[in-house]
């Protein structure tokens, strides 16, 4: 990545042009950064990276007709063609042909974005920029946890990076009996403890923490944000018979899993989490934020300009950060 002048985006009719104020870093981000396998085969430079962000609108296209000069707003990232099989029945989030800012095309590390002006959400007033910013990785926590029975329920996050953290909020505010995180990092704990978990545990002692907070039973949903083998087959381990588990996090090769043991003869149920839901997702994130119930600000750790980049990916690549975001104006 360098940091360097581009010409001020167009838009097209059915678009808008965002002055961007916040972004949010990613770790796919920090794949792009670091040029690992999966960026040399998906990333096609020169391209602006970022696809978290919140802003002022700057500009409208002649067909655009419920966005205004003026409004604060952040925007899905994850650009459909809304004419699919997917799009036309409420599943959007896995549309075929989906376009990602920042990957896909230009992003939001950048002055200026244009976006489609359906993807353009407005935020209330009383939601800064910063949290604007993060609202794709909220989403994603949103996404994950509320597709489960959160009320009444024991719940083990396994990952506390930004998105496991957020959860760790949104399961608390939504009613969870008890809420166990895992993870190997200890900035990381506490910061989970700050977000509300009853428990907070190594991966090698979350079976003992489940199986005290249970009675043995195990936990009604396992939010799996890390997509780390080991606690793939925890995740499997720990939930109870007939329990949901929640697949969020990406293992880097393919695994094994005893299915006739772990799934199939304890009658779970698996979802795999893609995105938000367009745009259910994104109601329930306003409104638990409108509450006052969540509050994210305590996982974010570091703010940076863009000009410092590299510390900005070095404190995500050695676990010092929770949620880092660029201050661009």
């Amino acid at each position: 990545m360098e940091l360097t002048e581009v010409p001020r985006p167009t838009i097209r009719e059915d678009e808008v042009l965002i002055r961007v104020r916040r972004a949010g870093v990613c770790g796919t981000d920090v794949h792009i950064y670091t040029w690992d396998d999966w960026a040399k085969g998906r990333v096609k430079p020169p391209i602006i990276v970022g696809h978290e962000f919140a802003g002022d609108v700057v500009e409208v296209g002649p067909l655009v007709s419920d966005v205004r000069v003026g409004d604060r707003v952040t925007a899905e990232g994850h650009i459909v063609d809304g004419h699919c099989l997917l799009c036309r029945t409420g599943n959007s989030h896995v549309c075929p042909y989906t376009k990602i800012i920042g990957v896909d095309r230009d992003g939001c590390f950048a002055d200026f974005i244009a976006m489609p002006a359906t993807n353009v959400w407005r935020l209330d007033p009383s939601i800064s920029y910063e949290v604007g910013g993060i609202h794709d990785p909220m989403g994603n926590a949103f996404h994950t946890a509320l597709t489960a029975e959160i009320p009444g329920a024991n719940v083990l996050i396994t990952g506390c990076g930004p998105i496991g953290l957020f959860a760790v909020g949104i399961c608390k505010a939504a009613g969870a009996a008890r809420v166990i995180a895992s993870d190997v990092n200890e900035t990381r704990l506490a910061l989970a403890r700050r977000m509300g978990a009853d428990d907070t545990v190594h991966p090698e002692d979350a079976d003992r923490a489940v199986r005290e907070a249970t009675d043995g039973l195990g936990v009604d949903v396992v939010l799996e944000m890390s997509g780390i083998p080991a606690a793939i087959r925890q995740a499997l381990s720990l939930v109870r018979v007939g329990g949901r588990v929640q697949m969020l996090g990406i293992p880097a090769r393919p695994m094994e899993v005893d299915f006739a043991t772990q799934v199939i003869f304890k009658g779970i149920t698996i979802y795999g989490v893609v995105g938000r839901r367009m745009y259910d997702t994104w109601i329930q994130m306003s409104r638990f934020l409108k509450s006052g119930q969540f509050d994210p600000a305590p996982v974010i750790t570091h703010r940076f300009p863009l000009e410092a980049v590299d510390e900005a990916m070095r404190v995500i690549q050695v676990g010092e950060a929770g949620k880092v975001v660029f201050e661009i104006a």
